[in-house]
């Protein structure tokens, strides 16, 4: 079989196909033939992304790209059939990204984008976006179970039937799993899905149905003094009441009309969900008696839209296109709480408010193809948000709005000798919580404070290559900056991200997707980044948890007679904690590995490990300052980090029918 067809089958990254280096895509083959341990780990998939967790299963993740601790999802869009995931006002955290309602099988493509290049991309898609689809119809119908230690227990069913003149695409998960930690997580999910789609590419509709319930006691991060003089064990926990629930309903519509000149894409939607966390991340620092937990709750209905038209025709003998694009999304989230509690059993609240937040977005975009070798992608983008907040503190309710134009240029080169080269600028942003942006006094000591700029500007730049030169190599590299206004940084006291100085980021990335021949592939991702506040500041300019050296290497086999197998090794290095870089986080490498066995073509099985290697290794490190039983009353600054799980396996298997 033809190499280049090969590659595709695994990745939409060919010469020709994007407007940047680091733009690209992966299909559903990649995806079925690696192993994950969440489900929020499908953002690996795009190169240079790390996917960690400090706080449970039934938490979002924590995520890292291009020298930024996304925390869980601030500037990093996530997108699943055109429904943004990232949570605006969140309770616990800005861009809060919670993939957990995902079931990777119904996953058909994922669309990833890098930098603020774009004109269709708006909040939060500054350091990048993925967008997620779902599929029209699937190979086979699957059920499947998986058993794994510590009582770990997934049960799943996917299938497509014809259904009139569509075709109907339904999945159910059922999950449990207590991990390794001395107070079992616990964490049971249940998730739904209905599908119908009707039409080819060309003239397409769908309509999606998807529920999720989660529930889980948290595996927070902790002190590592702790663990160091015996007194907690490294699965431990100092607050073992900690934990949450959470659900999602939501109804999404998605049409693509396709005609010899012109392209009408358009998806509308409706989402609602809540959330409960309770955390205690400085244990007794602020509340000697009772401790400092916290509950964290939100109830959200959220509603969007976003419509697309191309035009293409041809001006001069040059082959142009045109695109116009409107989104709007309106949140509706109440209540929106933050009260101080004891064993989950609520003390005494400290904040509660009702926010109404809408934004509309509209752009322009112009493609040309100026010559065989030279095309050019212009685009401006206009955003603007209206921010409604009614706080049980007076002080802090009030009305603003706030506006924001973003161009954006790209520029092709070639291909030459299978090889073409990019330049991008474009800027972008991301929102605020809206609470910030009405805020005059802080919500604990009722002190005054200054509210926070609605809109933070992003800038950034790139200049890349890729070619497919060698036979059955893809190969791409990036060379990136983007400088910030406001850098979201996670503050160990509040427990989410708080707004800090203005920063500067610079790197570079080396993407490589090898197929060896028909059954074997690898994978060599590379990124390096440099990142510093631009405002100086006698605590330091490093900027915390912004991290440097990233590397992936993967193999893959499929169909090797009866045979699969895949190995996936991740590496993300130290990287600053503190302000005067004194205090580094350890670096974390961790490896997965999977084999499979195919009886016949309705029986399957697989055997996953994840840990390969049983490194003692951290998800995530932070540092600051807590207080445990008989400390100081000033507590004691200290590296808090959550261990990655130590070797575990688990084991699938599954029917065809």
């Amino acid at each position: 079989m033809d190499t280049t067809i090969e590659v595709r089958g695994h990745y939409d990254n060919g010469v020709g196909t994007s407007s940047a280096a680091s733009q690209g895509a992966v299909t559903a083959d990649l995806i079925a033939n690696r192993p994950a341990l969440r489900p929020g780990e499908l953002l690996e998939f795009v190169p240079g992304v790390i996917v960690t967790q400090h706080s449970g299963d039934g938490k979002a993740n924590q995520y890292f790209l291009r020298g930024f601790n996304l925390d869980h999802g601030t500037d990093f869009a996530t997108f699943v059939d055109g429904m943004p995931i990232n949570m605006r006002s969140h309770a616990h955290g800005q861009g809060y990204t919670d993939l957990n309602f995902l079931i990777p099988e119904l996953v058909d493509r994922i669309n990833y984008k890098k930098g603020p290049y774009y004109a269709d991309e708006g909040d939060f898609a500054s350091a990048g976006a993925a967008h997620m689809t779902l599929a029209n119809r699937l190979r086979d119908n699957t059920a499947s179970v998986s058993v794994g230690e510590n009582d770990y227990l997934r049960a799943v069913v996917t299938g497509s039937t014809p259904l009139g003149a569509g075709s109907l695409v339904y999945g159910a998960e059922l999950g449990h799993n207590n991990g390794p930690w001395v107070t079992p997580e616990a964490f049971h999910k249940n998730i739904g899905v209905l599908r119908y789609t009707q039409g080819a590419s060309d003239q397409q509709f769908s309509v999606t149905g998807m529920f999720y319930k989660g529930a889980w006691h948290a595996s927070n991060q902790i002190p590592l003094r702790a663990v160091r003089e015996g007194a907690l064990d490294e699965f431990g926990a100092v607050d073992p009441s900690d934990g949450g629930d959470t659900s999602r309903y939501s109804v999404s519509a998605t049409m693509r009309k396709r005609s010899s000149d012109a392209l009408l894409q358009a998806n509308a939607y409706l989402v609602q969900s809540s959330l409960t966390l309770f955390n205690n991340f400085t244990y007794f620092l602020d509340d000697p008696v009772n401790g400092d937990q916290s509950r964290q709750h939100e109830k959200r209905r959220m509603g969007g839209f976003d419509v697309a038209q191309t035009w293409f025709s041809h001006w001069g003998g040059l082959d142009v296109s045109n695109k116009v694009g409107v989104q709007g999304r309106y949140d509706y989230l109440s209540p929106l709480s933050l009260y101080a509690t004891r064993n989950q059993q609520p003390l005494r609240a400290i904040s509660e408010s009702r926010v109404k937040q809408g934004s509309v977005g509209a752009y322009l975009e112009n493609t040309v193809q100026w010559r065989d070798w030279l095309r050019t992608t212009a685009g401006l983008r206009y955003d603007r948000y209206r921010f409604d907040v009614d706080s049980d503190i007076a002080e802090n309710s009030g009305k603003v709005s706030a506006g924001t134009t973003s161009p954006k240029l790209s520029v092709v080169l070639g291909p030459w000798a299978r090889t073409e080269f990019f330049v991008n600028y474009g800027e972008g942003f991301h929102s605020n919580d809206a609470r910030g942006t009405t805020v005059h006094l802080t919500p604990k000591e009722r002190e005054p404070i200054d509210p926070v700029t609605p809109l933070v500007k992003t800038r950034g730049a790139e200049i890349g290559a890729r070619t497919e030169f060698l036979p059955g190599l893809q190969s791409s590299v990036a060379l990136w900056k983007l400088r910030s206004d406001s850098e979201l940084v996670f503050s160990g006291d509040a427990g989410d991200t708080s707004p800090s100085r203005g920063s500067y980021r610079s790197g570079i990335e080396w993407n490589n997707h090898y197929i060896a021949n028909s059954w074997l592939l690898f994978d060599l991702d590379l990124a390096y980044s440099r990142g510093h506040y631009t405002e100086h500041d006698e605590a330091g300019d490093h900027i915390p948890g912004a991290i440097g050296k990233v590397a992936s290497f993967g193999a893959t086999i499929t169909d090797l007679g009866p045979w699969s197998a895949a190995f996936q090794m991740r590496y993300f290095g130290p990287r600053p904690l503190i302000e005067d870089n004194s205090r580094r986080s350890a670096t974390t490498a961790i490896a997965y590995a999977r084999v499979g066995y195919k009886f016949n073509r309705r029986w399957s099985a697989q055997l996953d490990a994840f840990n390969l290697f049983d490194r003692r290794v951290s998800d995530v490190d932070y540092y600051y300052a807590s207080r445990l039983p008989g400390e100081a009353a000033e507590g004691v600054e200290d590296v808090h980090y959550h261990p990655a799980e130590r070797r575990t396996f688990r084991l699938t298997v599954k029917a065809t029918f």
